[in-house]
């Protein structure tokens, strides 16, 4: 029987394998000079180089390869006299499962050259076959496999929230309604009659369930996907999109700031060790296309591991943004006023320029600005909220203690028009045994976007969904 390998596990246990006969399968990525084929299974950005030999089956097959055909070889590990790699397989028996027509190839991204970011998302369902997008996705599962493995390792529960919902968890913003109803325009409906018996929608959040989960489990966090209809064509917006959320009982703000840091750290120490083959390649991409310095994304995310993330209040992020528009004579297009929601604009300055690219957490927000669930601090103006602002492409977590306490809680729905009979079960939990607790929410493409380097976030996802497009 002789033994399959992947490209990867090949070249990583080669010189263990001299002159043993292996199996491999994969797409061709090039073939050169009639006899040099560079194989690749999407194991890893690395090809595997297949020499063919000169009898009579391989010659019969040199006139049919084209790039991108699948094949099955069967051959021999040796040393490879070339530079470029330590081993090649010298072939003994090639079975070709798919030829790709050239006039097709020619007309699709997998045509040997560069392609824009629009044409790979053109044609999304094989961008997967492209070096660059392969990257970025197993790098993208790096992350989501040691998200889990955090939380697994600091006691976490992984909870399964509902996508379909009766509520708005933040109170703004659009929702995508679910019905089987026949909807027409100035018609009165009746959801009684309707599946759910009631309007729902697609969740835009998991945090208020595992609230309740966490005031009984104690830790827990949620991973799944998310929903939100603002028609935002952005590079930093999707429509559908995941997000992580931890909610953990007995924890108060400053625990909770404490915990993101480590959590974001975690993750990206993790990648920097596991993915350091795809991250290389990513970033000789940005040197290339981008013309950003050497090393630019390695650096960006050592910069990340090296400090500590600078801790703010809002208050004083106002009076800094304020002084440093007087001082520096910038103008903002936002006027800096205390109880104004921070822009984009204001982040990115004061991440970027102000603490020159390290972390920004900022504390203690206006009520006026945060949502309901967030809790009420002693001066009665601000809540216990924070924000985490990265470089580049600024708020990446946002998060707060809650607001356990009962009356407070109603007293702000009452406030916020939040309908309460609505959330009733939410607001119930503040009667049996309410404790401090605390949470926080990431967006996980965007944190992909970030390590990566990539600048539009529909290019870290494998089909984007975005206002006026759902294809594939």
């Amino acid at each position: 029987m002789i033994k399959k390998y992947s490209v990867k596990k090949l070249l990583n246990q080669g010189k263990f394998l001299l002159n043993k006969k292996v199996l491999v399968e994969g797409w061709i990525r090039s073939f050169r000079y009639s006899i040099f084929i560079s194989l690749n299974d999407g194991s890893t950005i690395q090809n595997l180089q297949i020499v063919l030999s000169t009898n009579k089956l391989d010659k019969i097959i040199m006139k049919k390869i084209t790039i991108g055909s699948s094949i099955r070889v069967i051959g021999i590990v040796k040393k490879s006299i070339g530079k470029k790699q330590y081993i090649e397989l010298q072939s003994l028996d090639i079975t070709i499962y798919e030829l790709v027509n050239p006039k097709i190839l020619q007309k699709s991204i997998l045509q040997p050259k560069r392609h824009s970011f629009e044409k790979l998302r053109e044609q999304a369902h094989l961008r997967f076959q492209t070096n660059i997008f392969s990257c970025i996705m197993r790098i993208r599962h790096h992350i989501a496999f040691c998200i889990h493995k955090y939380f697994h390792e600091h006691g976490f529960f992984y909870l399964h929230t509902p996508i379909i919902t009766t509520s708005n968890c933040e109170g703004t913003g659009k929702m995508f309604q679910i019905t089987t109803m026949n909807l027409k325009k100035n018609q009165f409906i009746d959801y009684e009659k309707d599946f759910f018996k009631c309007k729902t929608y697609l969740s835009v959040s998991g945090q208020l369930e595992a609230e309740t989960a966490s005031l009984g489990l104690g830790k827990v966090y949620t991973f799944g996907p998310v929903f939100r209809a603002e028609n935002s064509n952005t590079s930093r917006h999707l429509s559908e999109f995941w997000m992580i959320e931890p909610e953990i009982a007995f924890y108060h703000l400053e625990e909770n700031i404490n915990l993101a840091e480590k959590f974001l750290k975690f993750v990206i120490r993790y990648i920097v060790e596991n993915s350091m083959e795809d991250l290389i390649f990513l970033n000789q991409c940005l040197e290339r296309w981008k013309k950003k310095k050497k090393n630019y994304l390695l650096d960006k995310l050592e910069l990340i591991l090296k400090f500590p993330f600078k801790k703010i209040s809002y208050t004083e992020t106002i009076k800094i943004l304020d002084q440093e528009e007087k001082k520096k004579n910038i103008k903002f297009s936002h006027p800096i006023i205390w109880g104004m929601d921070l822009k984009s604009e204001h982040e990115q300055y004061l991440v970027d320029k102000y603490f020159k690219k390290i972390p920004v957490i900022i504390f203690d927000y206006p009520c006026s600005i945060k949502a309901f669930y967030m809790r009420m601090n002693n001066d009665g103006k601000t809540v216990r909220a924070m924000d985490i602002l990265f470089p580049e492409i600024g708020e990446i977590i946002g998060g707060s203690q809650r607001e356990e306490r009962y009356d407070m809680l109603l007293q702000r729905m009452k406030n916020t028009n939040i309908d309460f009979n609505k959330l009733w079960w939410y607001l119930d939990t503040r009667r049996f045994g309410s404790v401090p607790h605390s949470g926080f929410g990431l967006g996980f493409d965007r944190l992909v976007q970030f390590i990566t380097g990539m600048n539009n976030i529909r290019d870290v996802i494998p089909f984007p969904r975005t206002p006026n497009n759902a294809e594939f």
